[in-house]
């Protein structure tokens, strides 16, 4: 009889602690939202923490009303140490989304929908690896946690401590690339070398840096595809940063036109596109005349513009218009093949020394007594007179 009240007893202890986690879980919740409804943050604060959060009570609760309340039959060391397992777990996954709040709340004061977004690039880049490196340490100080419960590990502790130089070279030497790419991470988010949102060249590819991680950095190319490349690359490999100091750029457009074409005049129309565009931002428009050898000019237009894909908006923009005016206003200029026609009085006139070239075995009589010495009759040896 006694067992049964017992384990009654537990069961009326569980009920009751599982209905305090209710109500501490309904009153936090009301009053989350009610902040929700002023502060942003907060609904933040909800989403990341809320499952976690709730998870650490439950546990908790139901510890303590199972030690209170435990049948004797039941061993209770084995029960605390398994509580005690999931309540550093709960609490390991409560401390990593609290960290990532805060430091989802540390990027979001940095706005990158700006003109100029240098800064909040670099932070956010920055944030976004300590915020990996710490969910990374908590999550090994939480296992680390859990394994330091069970005698037997902590018993083998001191020689783990007294063997971790050779395991530590064990280690390096077998997962080098893989730290070293940790470090080059690591090194790229605060070196400021290359950011989030960066516009870059790299493997002769043009895109935006996505994504930075610890050992590996996503582009996003123009044409939608994803290029990721290995952190070491970005410390090992020259590249091209276009957005390094600022994102403004110049591009130039070629054009290969007869002598016949106009600077002055495809100036003043490349004056009234620029004038005309939207995409130019009016730091930069020259037409030059860079060469003039064979049968071409050659007119290079230098324009500006505030980024990357608006550079090539622009540029295209300016030769198609270009294109068009010409064909419009000056066929003269558009780029033709001359050929001049020979003068038959200039042929060569009936008599004339040959130009034929003089052969090895024909054409003197060097060569063809050269050539008597490989066509002649060979001589034939009698063997009856050897």
């Amino acid at each position: 009889m006694s067992d049964w009240k017992s384990w009654i007893g537990l069961g009326i202890a569980v009920v009751i602690a599982l209905v305090a986690v209710l109500v501490v879980v309904v009153v936090t919740s009301v009053a989350a939202r009610l902040t929700a409804r002023r502060e942003s943050w907060a609904r933040a604060l909800i989403l990341r923490a809320r499952m976690p959060y709730r998870v650490f009570l439950l546990v908790v609760a139901l510890w303590i009303a199972v030690h209170l309340t435990l049948p004797v039959a039941v061993p209770l060391t084995t029960v605390d140490h398994a509580f005690l397992i999931a309540t550093i777990a709960a609490g390991t996954w409560l401390a990593a989304a609290l960290v990532s709040f805060g430091l989802g709340l540390a990027t979001g004061r940095y706005r990158t929908d700006v003109a100029d977004n240098k800064r909040a690039r670099r932070a956010q880049t920055q944030i976004a690896i300590v915020r990996r490196l710490a969910s990374v340490i908590i999550v090994i100080i939480g296992i680390a946690s859990i394994l330091l419960t069970f005698p037997g590990v902590q018993a083998v502790g001191a020689s783990v401590l007294a063997s971790a130089g050779v395991v530590s070279i064990v280690a390096g030497l077998a997962a080098q690339s893989t730290l070293a790419n940790v470090f080059a991470g690591i090194q790229l988010a605060f070196s400021d070398a290359i950011r989030v949102d960066d516009v870059v060249i790299a493997e002769t590819e043009w895109g935006r840096i996505e994504e930075i991680t610890l050992t590996y950095v996503v582009v996003h190319i123009w044409d939608d595809r994803r290029l990721v490349l290995p952190s070491t690359y970005f410390t090992n490999t020259p590249f091209e940063n276009w957005t390094r100091h600022s994102s403004e750029l110049l591009g130039s457009v070629e054009f290969d036109l007869d002598w016949q074409a106009s600077p002055s005049e495809m100036r003043e129309r490349l004056e009234a596109i620029l004038a005309e565009s939207p995409l130019w931002d009016g730091r930069t428009g020259v037409l030059q005349v860079t060469d003039a050898v064979g049968g071409f000019v050659r007119f290079r237009v230098l324009v500006s513009a505030v980024d990357a894909p608006t550079l090539f908006d622009l540029r295209c923009h300016v030769r198609e218009q270009l294109v068009q005016w010409l064909h419009e206003t000056d066929i003269a200029a558009l780029p033709r093949t001359r050929i001049q026609s020979v003068d038959p009085a200039s042929r060569p006139r009936e008599g004339a020394p040959s130009t034929e070239p003089i052969g090895l075995f024909t054409g003197t009589r060097e060569a063809e007594e050269r050539a008597s010495q490989f066509t002649g009759t060979m001589p034939v040896i009698d063997p009856d007179h050897t």
